[in-house]
């Protein structure tokens, strides 16, 4: 299982520092796993459905006009 470990600022809170670790296996077609903490608090994920996840990667990594530059997450 490989791992890798973020810090992020969400620009909705600049200030905020969290840090999100994803794991997966060789395939992310057999899922992958997520974990977001603020160093209080930590929110763990796993297996999004494969058709969703290439659309929500295609939408962040293809520009288009109006997102150009553009691809948030919203931390709730």
């Amino acid at each position: 299982m490989e791992k890798t470990l973020n810090r992020i600022h969400p620009v909705s809170d600049p200030e905020a520092t969290y840090f999100l670790q994803v794991s997966w296996e060789k395939d992310l077609g057999t899922g992958f796993g997520l974990l977001l903490s603020d160093c209080q608090c930590a929110w763990t994920g796993t297996e999004m459905d494969r058709e969703k996840y290439v659309e929500e990667l295609r939408k962040a990594l293809i520009a288009q006009e109006e997102s150009a530059g553009r691809y948030n997450f919203v931390i709730s």
